[in-house]
């Protein structure tokens, strides 16, 4: 006897849904992990175990597993078992992972290095962006600070226009390497910019260091754009700083 066709629509959905599960289990680990609930060294609980305790299938907890595997967080050994990695080997640039560590408040030493990160990165591109940059890629970030001027970093869509000007940016460097970078930048850049204005608005209005980059780019003044994203990245990390002094430190991100 044939078997029934399943509808490709109800299979489909069938991915998703199995995706967002595992993909939300993967999540909520991560938090405890990148939070401190679980230490490098400490060895989770068994898959039969875990799979009970959450209520889900062993196949859903084994992806989340996976995907944090994936990400650094996690090794698991036959016999062994899955135990959380050293930060050392965590995807720190990671987009996930930076959402998950924003989701609290995260550590001194983790922010201070993710903005010496961007010190070293950013500027550098900024120079060599001054050199290098296409008609286009002025085009695009003239467009995103247009929309960064529109809509403000308060809300979506100003951000997402702050994502695309640092994406476009880096593109203008004309280097590969630093281009790959994008991702994580991007969203440092973002996670930094929603913490800063999780309990009260932002300090002040970043759009004018923005335009102080895209002048020195367009203008071809590679000292200039090193010194604009240098001082934009500097005041950054003094917002973000501030915005830490006024409120508890286990406060959870609203999201």
């Amino acid at each position: 006897m044939a078997k029934k066709k399943i509808p490709s629509k109800l299979t489909s959905r069938g991915r998703r849904k199995s995706l967002r599960l595992h993909g939300t289990i993967a999540r909520d680990m991560g938090v405890l992990i990148v939070s401190g609930k679980h230490k490098p060294g400490d060895l989770l609980n068994g898959e039969i175990d875990a799979s009970d305790r959450l209520r889900v299938s062993r196949t859903a907890y084994r992806e989340a597993v996976r995907i944090l595997a994936a990400k650094g967080l996690v090794e698991s050994r036959p016999k062994v078992g899955t135990r959380v990695s050293q930060q050392d080997r965590w995807h720190l640039l990671d987009p996930d992972v930076l959402s998950w560590i924003f989701e609290f408040e995260p550590e001194d030493s983790l922010l201070t290095s993710l903005f010496e990160l961007r010190k070293i990165v950013e500027p550098e591109a900024a120079a060599l962006a001054a050199l290098r940059r296409s008609d286009t890629d002025l085009k695009d970030m003239a467009d995103a600070l247009a929309r960064m001027s529109t809509h403000s970093l308060a809300v979506e869509q100003g951000r997402l226009a702050d994502q695309d000007f640092h994406t476009a940016l880096l593109r203008a460097s004309g280097n590969a390497f630093i281009a790959s970078l994008t991702s994580g930048i991007v969203a440092a850049v973002t996670w930094t910019t929603i913490f800063k204005q999780r309990d009260n608005p932002l300090p002040r209005d970043p759009v004018p260091d923005h335009v102080h980059v895209y002048e020195a780019v367009s203008a071809s003044d590679p000292k200039g754009a090193h010194r604009a994203m240098s001082n934009l990245v500097d005041l950054a990390l003094r917002d973000t700083t501030a915005s830490r002094k006024t409120r508890p430190k286990a406060a959870k991100l609203a999201r």
